[in-house]
């Protein structure tokens, strides 16, 4: 995978493909959160990253890690629950991992997700197979030392996994079996994030 430079505009981007891809599948992602949640995933989201959107587009950040420093905090700040905590750490922490550098390789935003990933499991006490974000969140790192396709292939097919697993952290866990059967919501918002990684980057090729 080549080495391309990464700068504050293409994470800006990368935002902004974000909360398109959210506002578009809010609904569904509320629907699958009805079955074993709030019933507020879709719209939470939805509202945060419009905040992200808004917020960055006041005031760009100049950095990529500023970007995503930035979304991260306006996340915690305007979503409630369990996902405006998760997304917010999660941007937060990959922004902080890429410091202050006017751009970034794709090797190094890969080394950055893990650092946020991790602080996810952390956080949630959670690990790959629990049926969470971090079904998504975890193969499509790996997934991108090979491209970002893969790793929005990778995402996808991590959400489409959680189907048969029983929920063990998060609000499905309470419902223990019954939890069994449902695709979870946080690990399909995460592939969206992924999903959008993949259309920025083919879209800064299309346009070479």
């Amino acid at each position: 995978m080549s080495e391309t430079a990464l700068d504050a505009g293409f994470f800006l981007r990368w935002m902004t493909a974000v909360a398109a891809s959210v506002d578009r599948e809010a609904a569904r992602l509320t629907d699958l959160d009805s079955a074993i949640g709030d019933a507020d995933h879709g719209s939470n989201l939805q509202r945060g990253f419009a905040a992200v959107v808004k917020t960055l587009e006041t005031e760009p950040p100049q950095t990529p890690g500023a970007v995503l420093t930035t979304a991260g905090r306006q996340l915690i700040s305007t979503v409630g629950g369990a996902s405006g905590p998760l997304y917010g750490t999660l941007l937060r922490r990959t922004g902080k991992a890429l410091g202050e550098a006017g751009s970034v390789t794709v090797g190094e935003l890969r080394t950055a997700l893990r650092a946020g990933v991790d602080a996810v499991a952390q956080l949630g006490g959670s690990a790959p197979g629990d049926a969470t974000m971090l079904d998504a969140l975890d193969p499509a790192v790996e997934a991108l030392a090979t491209s970002f396709g893969a790793a929005a292939e990778a995402a996808g097919q991590g959400a489409e996994a959680t189907v048969p697993l029983q929920a063990r952290k998060g609000r499905a866990s309470y419902l223990g079996e019954r939890s069994i059967g449902h695709q979870d919501p946080g690990a399909t918002s995460s592939a969206l994030l992924f999903a959008a990684l993949a259309q920025t980057a083919d879209g800064e090729e299309g346009a070479k």
